[in-house]
């Protein structure tokens, strides 16, 4: 996902921001959640709650000037409950700090094997939290060492302009400067292509659908 750090060349002005804002169609059904890779399959059941797979990421593949700013003390939360992380998809600026609370019954042992971040945060009872900061760009891939079928996705992002959808696929980006830039979606299971859109000097709102499948 080169995109998630890559600027672009769009332009900044003086004139008024817009917001863009559509909506994001998934036309076929993602299908269950996947369980993490294990040596010897453990039979666990399935979870009590099951994750909105129908969320995805839109997000600019070109930023605009400015978009870079330093977001120090930025701050997320990824829940655990019913052996669910919750929500299924974030998504944050770098520098962020992403609070995984346990309010589950049971022990958690959050970790990650992913590029952009490795972490393991070992056992931990139910209500107590641990933290990590992510610091670069890129999808990190979140597993529970303890519950197999526990899986989500957090999107870390070199800059603020995107947005995770809606219940009914809905998405805003807003402050986006004049400027031509090209946005894209991301989603864990179903892809689509990206879409170039042009922000007048005027601002305003500015309308853009995605159907991925």
């Amino acid at each position: 996902m080169a995109g998630l750090s890559r600027p672009g060349e769009a332009r900044q002005g003086r004139a008024s921001s817009a917001t863009l804002r559509g909506r994001v169609e998934i036309r076929r059904d993602p299908g269950p959640v996947g369980r993490r890779p294990t040596v010897a399959e453990l039979g666990q059941p399935a979870p009590a709650e099951q994750p909105d797979r129908r969320r995805a990421v839109v997000y600019l593949e070109t930023a605009p000037r400015g978009a870079f700013e330093d977001r120090e003390g930025a701050r997320a939360v990824l829940d655990q409950r019913n052996e669910t992380f919750v929500p299924h998809v974030l998504a944050v600026t770098a520098g962020t700090v992403v609070d995984f609370r346990n309010n589950d019954r049971t022990y958690h042992n959050v970790f990650s094997l992913s590029k952009p971040k490795r972490f393991d945060l070992g056992r931990y009872a139910a209500g107590r939290s641990k933290s990590v900061r992510f610091e670069r760009p890129g999808v990190v891939r979140v597993f529970c060492d303890i519950h197999s079928h526990m899986n989500a996705f957090i999107l870390v992002f070199a800059h603020r302009f995107f947005a995770v959808t809606g219940p009914e696929g809905e998405y805003r980006i807003e402050g986006l400067p004049p400027g031509v830039y090209s946005v894209a979606v991301w989603h864990p299971v179903l892809s689509g292509e990206a879409r170039t859109v042009r922000v007048p000097e005027g601002g305003g709102e500015v309308e853009l659908d995605f159907a991925i499948s």
